[in-house]
Parts: C-alpha cells; structure tokens; sequence
C-alpha cells in the first residue's frame, strides 16, 4: 500500500511532531517518520490514528488509482507566484462532526454571493475561544445572528453585525454558538 501521509502532513502545515502529539494516544515524531517513509509498515490502526491527528479521512492518506489528486504548481507569497520546492497536492475540505454551514446569498461585510461558510458549534464555556471572531448565534422563533463577537459578560455576549453602520447587539445566554473555521469561495 502507498501512503501519502507526508504530503497530507505537508499540505496540513504540520510537524512531525505536531502529528505525532495529535495521535490517541501519542506517539514519537520517529515513528510518525518511519510510517511516513515505509520502514515501518502502516496498519489501518495507524492510518486511522494518523488520519485523525491531521483531521482528514483515511481515505486521503492511501493513494487511490480512482482518485484524481490536485497536484500544487506554486506557491503565492509576498514576492508573487513560485515553483514549490517539493511536489506536493492539496486535501480537500471534509466536514468535521457538528459542523453547521451559512450560504451567503448577498454580499455582506468580507463575504460575497455565493460563498460557503463553515463554521464549529460551541457550548457556552467555550464562547470565549470565539472573541474577534465571527459567530453565529441562534435567536428565538428560529432566527439567527451573524456578527463579530466582540465581547463576552457572564450570561451575555455583544456582537457587531457585519453590515455597515450597525449597531452592537447584546444576546443574554444563547444555548451555543457557531465560529466560522473556514471560507470555500468559487472565482
């Protein structure tokens, strides 16, 4: 079997010993290496450890003869556009479990018509990782709020619609909120 866990790994931004850490239980960055270059063999135990450390499918790291991949032909940086130093190919975005998505039919703020925005539900111990951020937040009779949360009191948090000129509205205990994690935009 052909792994591709260095090129996920890679595409992922990761260490070696960032994977090795994210693995339940952990592991060494040796043994992530070895498996990555096949001087240990990679059992589905290791794959599904592994795949789950960098937040992808299993699938992703085996090569697949019905998969097409999509190879990186370079790199964009401050200095413009660059031939990447090592063959490399991009994962595509996959749902984690209780993500929820926004549609965006009209732009508004930093988002155009068409975009797709994903977003992690949180609990409310949890709303303070969501400061600067934009959230969703669910209202009463099915409605919701999208805004910058801006600030967080006991039992209150203060978002900042993303329209212009609007006005910071506060919201007393909402059962969870949604942080936007990541943007698929079509060109």
């Amino acid at each position: 079997m052909i792994t591709r866990i260095r090129e996920v790994r890679r595409a992922r931004g990761m260490t070696l010993h960032d994977v090795a850490r994210r693995c339940d239980p952990s592991t060494t960055p040796q043994t992530i290496g070895r498996l990555e270059t096949g001087t240990r063999t990679v059992s589905v135990g290791w794959l599904n450890r592994i795949a789950k450390a960098l937040g992808v499918d299993s699938a992703d790291l085996v090569q697949l003869p019905e998969r097409e991949d999509l190879p990186i032909a370079a790199i964009l940086g401050a200095s413009g556009a660059h031939a990447p130093r090592r063959e490399g190919v991009l994962v595509p975005p996959r749902p984690e479990p209780g993500q929820i998505a926004i549609r965006v039919e009209a732009g508004i703020g930093d988002y155009r018509s068409g975009d797709e925005i994903w977003l992690d539900r949180l609990p409310p111990e949890d709303f303070a990782r969501a400061l600067n951020r934009d959230v969703l937040v669910p209202r009463p009779a099915g409605r919701f709020l999208f805004g910058r949360l801006i600030g967080r009191d006991p039992g209150k948090l203060h978002l900042l619609p993303l329209g212009a000129g609007a006005r910071q509205t506060v919201l007393a205990d909402p059962p969870w909120a949604a942080v936007a994690v990541k943007l698929i935009r079509s060109l």
